[in-house]
């Protein structure tokens, strides 16, 4: 076979395993004239011209509002700053006010490239778009889009300080909004890119954050989530050791009344975000041992690893944690530590899709469970959909949270009978939508 038919072979075999709207793989994706050998041959010898590169990064402000009524669903959770009598929150009780207006504003980041093709992720947190417009815009800008590894490994080793925090974020947009634009330039889902769908569906549990914790209230909402078919509901702790006995009594009473309202068909699980320490979380777990949690979660500082490996060794109630974790680094030491049953990785935050992939499989190995945290759902939705349920189960479903989130968005993610049926549109499919926009600026930071 001559050299122009093994390129004509090797060109056909590829597109063979893209079937979806004329999908090319990497590499002869590029306008080049189909059958033409002689243009691919000269793309053969060229690498440069099978590359995607980055031509710009912007980052857009959209502003917006929106009606609710006032006084509801602003409970508190426990932090890490209870403990200090003039930080603590007062006892909270819904209080239902008029309904007024509300201004919201989401920033989205879009990457556009030399072709045209382009990517767009949102929202993204102010202080990640300053950090990426600092810090990464000049680094990724000529780079080529479509070399995700070569990609995430060089911004992650352009930075002394990008192994945790504000930069790992910054990490975790540029990855994201890439993953849209690379679906988006081949016509497919995120999903399928990335090795899937596993299922037809993703299954959420309700995170019941901002709820109110007054018994009664307690009672009628959990039961309104059960039967919209939230198998699993998480609650969130108010209490920490600087409201003493009487905090532990009405922590340990909010694990007691959901279980007898709710039965055993339904799972619980508890979020104390932080605001604990060891002492304090092993009183708690043993004396609720008996209600059956499904897990506890963040019962104490992210830091303090030894901390965790005890708790879990000291009782039933399985352990969770990893919303603040950075990179499969810090993943790769809890678990080696056996410190943890549920890792609750954030593609927001530990690295994107990218890295959220690479967690998945280191705790792949050790029968460990990866639900990512809920701070936003476009990547962990098509990470979970891409992924062994065995290791991917759940996503997270912030209730109060994501009722306007995604404000700006034409299609935002809804679970249905707690479930979120597999988007089919290109990339995330995010669409804006223009009607609700009321004004956007283009953010500069000098």
């Amino acid at each position: 076979m001559s050299r122009g038919h093994k390129e004509t072979a090797l060109s056909l075999t590829r597109r063979q395993l893209f079937p979806l709207s004329g999908v090319t793989a990497v590499g002869f994706a590029h306008t080049l004239p189909r059958g033409s050998e002689h243009t691919q041959a000269i793309a053969a010898r060229n690498p440069e011209s099978r590359q995607l590169k980055i031509a710009g990064l912007e980052f857009w402000e959209y502003t917006g509002h929106y009606e609710a009524q006032t006084g509801l669903d602003e409970q508190y959770q426990v932090d890490p700053l209870d403990v200090y009598d003039e930080l603590r929150h007062e006892p909270y009780r819904d209080r239902p006010g008029k309904i007024q207006s509300k201004t919201i504003k989401a920033i989205y980041l879009t990457i556009n490239t030399t072709s045209g093709a382009s990517g767009l992720y949102g929202p993204i947190d102010r202080e990640v778009a300053l950090t990426v417009e600092q810090e990464l815009r000049s680094f990724v800008i000529g780079k080529d889009a479509l070399a995700s590894e070569a990609l995430w490994d060089q911004m992650y080793r352009s930075n002394r300080h990008s192994r945790a925090g504000n930069f790992m974020m910054a990490i975790s947009a540029v990855d994201n909004t890439l993953w849209d634009l690379r679906g988006r330039y081949y016509g497919v889902p995120v999903y399928r890119l990335l090795g899937g769908p596993t299922r037809q569906s993703i299954e959420a549990y309700a995170s019941c954050l901002g709820f109110s914790l007054e018994p009664e209230e307690v009672r009628k909402r959990c039961l309104l989530l059960q039967k919209e078919g939230y198998r699993y509901q998480k609650w969130f702790i108010a209490y920490g050791p600087g409201s003493g006995p009487e905090g532990m009594r009405k922590n340990v009473e909010l694990v007691r009344i959901l279980r007898e309202t709710l039965g055993d068909e339904t799972e619980l699980m508890f979020d104390s975000f932080s605001g604990w320490d060891l002492d304090y979380a092993l009183e708690w777990a043993h004396q609720v041992e008996k209600y059956r949690p499904y897990w506890m979660e963040e019962s104490t500082h992210p830091e303090k690893i030894e901390s965790f490996a005890t708790l879990r060794r000291s009782t039933t109630i399985p352990i969770a944690s990893g919303e603040h974790f950075y990179g499969r680094w810090e993943v790769a030491r809890y678990l080696q530590a056996e410190a943890l049953s549920v890792v609750q990785a954030d593609p927001e935050w530990c690295g994107g899709i990218s890295e959220l992939l690479k967690i998945g499989t280191i705790a792949s190995v050790h029968d460990i469970r990866v639900i990512p945290h809920g701070h936003s759902l476009h990547a962990a939705l098509h990470a979970i959909a891409s992924q062994s349920p065995m290791t991917f189960p759940l996503a997270e479903y912030l209730i109060n949270k994501m009722k306007n989130y995604y404000h700006f968005e034409k299609y935002p993610p809804v679970p249905v009978r707690a479930h979120f049926v597999l988007p089919e549109g290109a990339g995330f499919a995010i669409e804006l939508e223009t009607a609700k926009i009321d004004s956007k600026v283009l953010l500069k930071w000098s």
